[in-house]
């Protein structure tokens, strides 16, 4: 393991004013996304639909990395040149979700453990061959009745942790990516003590397994209310919120945390990552790691129609802008309603 080179691809991916774009969506999370706007969800319309991505002129302003399903790292351009090359190609680091979903947990009702660690290996090798020089494994976990039950947090984590241990010993960075989904009608205290607690153990099993933290990135939730809630926090009590928690969890060595946007809409995911760079420096680089809350505007714009594909285009590049700016706090609600240069 080169942990200088780890290090240094874990902080090109967290530089300044920029964040990764999460386009690893499953075949079926891709299809319900399709049905929103009726495209059918062909191997055909995802490699198209990728490529849009991908090709946008100056996303690499403020993208920094693109996360990959294992179909679209194989996938190429119209003219032929592979996605991964493709994004090298414009100083976009290309990276790999390597977890092979949330299954139900044995013996723990309404709780998941995520699989997809035989062959995890031998599959990132192939993997760091096609181009990938990260890779990121998720855990979900819920809140109320009892959950996440300690059973839960420790199983997850202890498979986080051993995939960022093959990550590392493959050279590739691993983004650790623990989710405590925000669905349901808790408060901010209950969502900051569950985050905690599975912060705790995931760093725990990363020590235990001789991970080296410099070399890794972190791509929690924030701390937010209850999405079914009555009162809702605002964006400085959400700011307050999540980073009390991870001063508390998140040790200074790890690089960047890239927060997942989850079930929040597109301007909330940038606002609350703004208002907490606001209040900076932190330990850590505060970036965003966003699939549906980078990509909802594209998706709509394109609609499936080869002659919307610029139209699609600058809706991602707009919100790539918006994101970038919350990386140092100059991010204001007056900029989504500007036009996209």
């Amino acid at each position: 393991m080169d942990i200088e080179t780890l290090n240094a691809t874990a902080r090109e991916l967290v530089a300044e004013g920029k964040g990764i774009l999460a386009a690893d969506e499953s075949t079926g999370t891709i299809k319900k996304r399709f049905d929103s706007i009726g495209v059918e969800s062909t191997e055909a319309n995802r490699r198209a639909y990728r490529q849009l991505l991908f090709t946008a002129q100056g996303a690499a302003e403020h993208i920094s990395g693109v996360i990959l399903f294992d179909e679209t790292i194989r996938q190429s351009a119209d003219d032929g040149t592979p996605f991964p090359e493709l994004l090298a190609r414009d100083g976009i680091i290309p990276g790999i979700k390597v977890d092979s979903g949330a299954k139900a947990l044995a013996l723990a009702e309404g709780e998941t453990v995520t699989e997809g660690l035989d062959g995890l290996r031998e599959r990132l090798e192939e993997y760091r061959e096609l181009g990938a020089r990260f890779a990121k494994w998720r855990a979900t976990y819920s809140i109320g009745g009892g959950k996440p039950s300690e059973y839960c947090i420790w199983t997850n984590a202890h498979a986080l942790a051993r995939c960022a241990a093959l990550c590392q010993e493959a050279g590739i960075v691993p983004i650790v990516e623990p989710e405590v989904l925000q669905d349901g009608t808790h408060t901010l205290e209950q969502s900051s003590k569950a985050t905690g607690r599975v912060l705790q153990a995931v760093f725990t099993e990363l020590h235990d397994q001789r991970v080296e933290l410099r070399g890794t990135l972190l791509k929690p939730n924030m701390v937010l209310s209850g999405y079914e809630g009555s009162e809702r926090a605002g964006a400085d009590e959400v700011a307050g919120a999540t980073l009390e928690c991870f001063y508390r969890h998140v040790p200074a060595a790890v690089p960047g945390i890239v927060f997942l946007s989850g079930g929040q809409t597109d301007e909330d995911a940038t606002a609350h990552l703004n208002a907490m760079n606001r209040t900076g420096p932190h330990p850590w680089e505060l970036s965003f790691s966003y699939g549906r809350a980078l990509q909802a505007p594209a998706l709509k714009a394109w609609g499936g129609k080869p002659e919307n594909l610029e139209a699609g285009q600058q809706a991602y590049l707009h919100r790539a802008k918006l994101n970038g700016a919350a990386r140092s706090g100059s991010y204001s609600p007056e900029m989504e309603e500007a036009v996209a240069a």
